[in-house]
């Protein structure tokens, strides 16, 4: 069934000060991670505090954690105009690794969100070559998806794409989901064979409206840029899309609801990413581009559990 609306007042602003906090990972013991300008990631702590973690460089971006408990980074490194590579943080050792800087000759410029599936293939999405992130929202189609595997091989799986964003796979991890910031939509491809990707088509409508040049802008309410998406235990996709601070859900049914908005931005401001955590799933955790601080709230229904979590 579709989620119940949270209300704005339902939020709780934690983790106050940190830096583009555009996602948050966490753990199956509870711990709570989540991006940050300053440093490779945040831990944020009891009583909403948090402690910066690893080198500062690049713009961490969307965050994932593997089964061993490392959390993979995708660096959205044009937002500095630096390159963006796939990275991998240890919180255990302090390791801070580059995982992928390129793959098939195509540098890494804007990683934007990695999945990770059962059997450790990391799933990301490459927003754009643009020279600047602006740039790349003028519905170019230059994006494209890559998969690493744990061989070390890694192949371009998707291409032609309008700014590809946040990721999700299915439960059985026959589909992976990845919305288009840039196209106002999601598109779900179905997996192959050899961590392959077959052909995209678009799940659920338009989900609203972009500012096209020389036309008048769009009510904020109204505006569709996609960003993070996570799943919940019901099957409904949760998409964020922050220029209109707001959150809706895709249903199985593919119809769409609101679940979150805030038309004001004082609290849910840019939001970008959805995770569930907490014992029972139902603590969520959003982050944002814009805010300098985290949201936490008690969902209406638990999360799909991650690799990480089961």
């Amino acid at each position: 069934m579709p989620p119940q609306p949270i209300p704005t007042q339902a939020f709780e602003k934690i983790a106050m000060g940190i830096d583009r906090p555009e996602d948050v990972v966490v753990s199956k013991d509870g711990r709570i991670f989540a991006a940050d300008h300053q440093c490779a990631v945040a831990e944020l702590l009891p009583g909403g505090a948090f402690r910066r973690m690893g080198p500062r460089g690049g713009a961490p971006n969307g965050i994932n954690m593997d089964a061993q408990g490392r959390i993979v980074i995708a660096n959205f490194g044009i937002y500095d105009r630096e390159d963006g590579p796939l990275q991998r943080f240890d919180p255990a050792t302090g390791l801070h690794e580059t995982l992928l800087a390129e793959v098939e000759g195509l540098r890494l410029t804007s990683s934007n969100y990695p999945v990770i599936d059962r059997a450790g293939n990391i799933w990301c999405a490459n927003s754009t070559h643009a020279e600047t992130w602006p740039q790349a929202l003028d519905g170019r189609a230059d994006g494209f998806i890559f998969v690493l595997r744990p061989d070390g091989s890694a192949s371009v799986v998707a291409k032609g794409l309008k700014f590809p964003n946040g990721m999700a796979l299915s439960a059985d991890e026959r589909f992976l989901y990845c919305a288009q910031t840039s196209g106002a939509d999601v598109l779900r491809f179905p997996v192959l064979a050899e961590q392959l990707l077959g052909k995209g088509e678009r799940y659920g409508p338009e989900l609203g409206l972009l500012q096209r040049p020389g036309e008048p802008a769009p009510e904020h309410g109204a505006l569709g840029y996609t960003d993070g998406i996570g799943f919940d235990a019901d099957g409904n996709l949760w998409v964020c899309l922050p220029a209109a601070n707001k959150v809706v859900a895709i249903t199985p049914r593919q119809e769409v609801v609101t679940v979150i908005h805030d038309p004001s931005g004082q609290t849910v401001n840019h939001p970008t990413n959805v995770t569930w955590g907490g014992g029972d799933l139902k603590d969520l955790y959003i982050g944002s581009i814009r805010a300098d601080y985290v949201l936490k709230v008690r969902s209406p229904v638990a999360g799909q559990p991650q690799v990480h979590q089961l």
